[in-house]
């Protein structure tokens, strides 16, 4: 039996005609329904972790709902839902509301300036790390020991530690007033509370730099490096167009994650600060504060925020993939 195309109109010509959908779906569930099987449980947990309170969360942006509208039970008074169908009246409140500077705005450029500041102190320290730890030292597995514990210990456990260490009776404050140094309000003004966030959390971050740079550093062909130095290439050349370019790949990776963890990062500036500190508040946590931190709470604006999360986090890695795909093409032509 013969098939043919017409590559006029695109359909098929022959004796048999293409099935249906549900006939392709049968055959396509009889010829691998073993695969279904596996993936299903993934599937339903999924749905249930992920998708169903992202949908959730979508029906409550689009309402007024808060703490006092919502269905609640008191005692034995059962309190039904009074909120109501606002469409997209939270997303321009947020954005272009008589508020939406204070509320939105100013914690958006500081998202943006905290993430841009912690992944470039992210990349550069733990870039220069690994190429100290790929060098031939003498205690070279305990120092990479040491270097990968701020990774390896709980978050909360780090930020607590920092949080005493910042205080006004703080060790680092005793240790600036022993060399006779200004002693700053880590955890009171607004200029150092914001540096404080970013010292702590390039803290935290950095031994995830490190230790995939590393990885990606003894991928790299030895070869390439003889061949570099017989050529007379110095160190800043070896580096410049040996190292960087390996690296390139889990570069891109590891500063995409990077991006995304840290525009996301809740522990450490909730940890830090709590609600105490409304300038150094990132979006995620504003979000956190509006929806839990208030009285009345905010459901709806929060899901809005969260929402807008999102959304900004898809496109930047849409851009992103792009741009990279774009750099790869030129050059391999």
């Amino acid at each position: 039996m013969t098939v043919a195309i017409d590559r006029a109109t695109g359909k098929r010509r022959g004796d048999a005609p293409r099935p249906g959908l549900g006939q392709r779906l049968k055959h396509g569930y009889q010829r691998h329904w073993y695969a279904y099987a596996m993936i299903a449980p993934v599937i339903v947990v999924l749905g249930v972790l992920v998708l169903y309170p992202l949908g959730y969360g979508l029906y409550l942006t689009l309402t007024d709902a808060n703490s006092l509208n919502t269905a609640r039970t008191i005692g034995v008074n059962e309190i039904e839902a009074t909120y109501k169908f606002i469409g997209l009246d939270n997303y321009a409140d947020i954005l272009w509301g008589e508020t939406a500077y204070d509320r939105f705005w100013s914690h958006f450029i500081w998202t943006i300036v905290w993430t841009a500041a912690c992944v470039a102190l992210h990349y550069t320290i733990g870039l220069g790390l690994a190429l100290l730890l790929n060098q031939k030292l003498r205690g070279r597995t305990f120092y990479r020991l040491i270097l990968i514990l701020p990774w390896a210990v709980p978050t909360f456990v780090t930020v607590f530690g920092w949080r005493f260490m910042l205080a006004d009776g703080g060790i680092i404050n005793a240790g600036l007033e022993t060399l006779h140094l200004p002693t700053p309000l880590w955890l009171e003004d607004s200029f150092w509370q914001r540096f404080a966030a970013i010292m702590v959390n390039t803290w935290c971050g950095v031994p995830f730099m490190m230790v995939s740079l590393l990885g990606g550093l003894q991928s790299i062909d030895s070869s390439l490096y003889e061949a570099a130095e017989m050529d007379g290439a110095n160190a800043w050349q070896r580096f410049r167009y040996v190292t960087l370019p390996g690296l390139r790949s889990v570069s891109s990776t590891v500063v995409l994650l990077g991006i995304i963890w840290t525009f996301n990062q809740f522990a450490v500036i909730f940890l830090l600060f709590g609600n105490t500190a409304p300038d150094a508040q990132i979006l995620v946590t504003w979000a956190y504060y509006l929806g839990f931190g208030q009285q009345p709470r905010d459901f709806a604006q929060s899901a809005a925020y969260g929402i807008l999360l999102l959304a900004i986090l898809i496109v930047f890695t849409s851009f992103y993939r792009r741009w990279l795909n774009r750099n790869e093409q030129q050059l391999a032509i």
